[in-house]
């Protein structure tokens, strides 16, 4: 007689309540922070929804999200729609490649993104910070959404093309803007119009593509007849070597090239555009940080150095970044059937860790909706449950630019408090809208006014 062998019974993810056969589909359209937020109100730690006919695992635990992005993560794959959205604009690039290939890119331009080497960009930073400010006039109202986003893309186009004057009004940065907004739409809609159809967003896509395309091999032509290497992440791309001393193929570096370009400078914005909302909503922790700022710099521009002795300047953009993670989800495709935490995931199956969400959990971030610094302290830090707050995702396929991303914005967050204070206008709606761009801008843009401070 066969004694059977016992098994580990599999846990059941249970299921939020949707409307037949369209699912969660308009409400996601309508509002998926919401949705999502209900979905781990509901559920708790992992729950069921559809978008249509096709089912998705929400995961809000940090123990789930540590299972499917580090223990399991070669289990998965970006997925169709994923590749279908972005492959048009990055071809093959670090964002969107898979398996082996991604994993040679990877270790292929990890080292340019090492502190070390990131180091040798905070003067460009800084000076793009100080110019954007001197343009602004007291009383001066702005769009802080918009400027943000004019200063970091000028940032990324110089660390990375060594252009001077790159912006979202220039044809290139312009043509960026277009291509990730198709993107976003793409991943939005459930039946996107296909890109062979004849109509005028298509036609305006195909026109930034070509634009970026004759662009950007124009500068690869003109840094692979150069006799030096040149510092910017373009040059660097060029000279990088495979251990057989192969290097990458213009066709890559283009690719990469705008990975790099996308993900630089929009994720960057959006954490700042919500980072001097909250300051401007919360008067004390704005006063504490210029008080942090005028005592370090005295009136002088920031230096890498500056950061170490701005830790709640670092504090506040922790904090802003967990209240509005710019890559405020993260989604996956299951390759085969696998299990999470015992919970059941079938191959062809999309699985999204809501970074919104878990970054939410009043078990982890007490009295979660407030906004709150000192949670970022470094011993409150290291009381934080592993996975718990990931605004630059995890495992094998976090965002290879935290780094850069992190010193960009507290460099600009000390420089912009030094010279100027704003001021939220009111009557403004401000409401997160992730269904525009690839991040969770402002839904109705961000109004605010400058004042010019005087700083001994």
């Amino acid at each position: 007689m066969v004694t059977p062998v016992a098994t580990k019974p599999t846990k059941i993810i249970p299921h939020i309540a949707e409307p037949p056969l369209i699912g969660s589909m308009f409400t996601f359209q309508k509002d998926r922070l919401a949705l999502f937020l209900r979905v781990a109100h509901e559920c708790g730690d992992i729950g069921h929804l559809h978008f249509g006919p096709f089912p998705f695992v929400q995961l809000n635990a940090p123990e789930l999200v540590q299972s499917f992005l580090v223990e399991h993560a070669y289990d998965f794959y970006k997925g169709e729609t994923m590749h279908k959205a972005f492959e048009p604009i990055i071809g093959h690039g670090l964002f969107i490649s898979e398996g082996n290939f991604h994993r040679q890119q990877r270790k292929l331009i990890a080292p340019s993104f090492q502190p070390r080497h990131i180091v040798s960009y905070a003067d460009a930073m800084v000076h793009y910070g100080e110019l954007i400010q001197v343009g602004w006039q007291d009383g001066e109202t702005v769009d802080i959404g918009q400027e943000m986003t004019h200063v970091t893309m000028s940032i990324v186009g110089k660390v990375l093309f060594n252009a001077d004057v790159f912006t979202e009004t220039d044809e290139l940065g312009n043509a960026m803007t277009v291509v990730l907004e198709q993107a976003n739409y793409t991943l939005s809609h459930l039946f996107p119009v296909p890109p062979n159809w004849p109509v005028a967003r298509n036609k305006r896509v195909r026109h930034a593509l070509a634009v970026l395309d004759q662009q950007i091999q124009k500068m690869i032509v003109e840094r692979r007849a150069r006799a030096d290497q040149g510092n910017d992440f373009l040059s660097i791309l060029l000279h990088a070597r495979e251990e057989n001393g192969d290097t990458m193929s213009d066709q890559q570096v283009r690719d990469e090239a705008l990975t790099l370009f996308g993900a630089g400078h929009e994720t960057t914005a959006t954490a700042l555009t919500w980072a001097w909302y909250l300051l401007t909503t919360h008067p004390d922790a704005y006063h504490k940080l210029q008080q942090e700022v005028d005592a370090v710099l005295q009136g002088r521009t920031p230096t890498y150095a500056d950061l170490a002795h701005l830790p709640y300047t670092l504090q506040v953009l922790k904090e802003s970044m967990r209240l509005y993670p710019p890559a405020y989800a993260v989604s996956r495709v299951a390759l085969h059937d696998l299990e999470l935490g015992g919970y059941p995931i079938r191959k062809d199956e999309s699985v999204i860790a809501v970074v919104y969400a878990l970054h939410r959990r009043p078990d982890c971030f007490p009295d979660p909706e407030k906004f709150d610094p000192e949670r970022f302290t470094p011993e409150n830090e290291k009381r934080l449950p592993r996975y718990a707050y990931m605004p630059f995702g995890a495992g094998p396929r976090i965002c290879i630019g935290n780094h850069f991303a992190m010193m960009e914005g507290h460099l600009l967050l000390a420089t912009l408090a030094q010279r100027v204070s704003f001021e939220l206008v009111s009557g403004q709606q401000i409401e997160p809208d992730p269904s525009k761009t690839i991040t969770i801008r402002p839904k109705y843009g961000m109004k605010m006014v400058v004042r010019r401070r005087s700083v001994q």
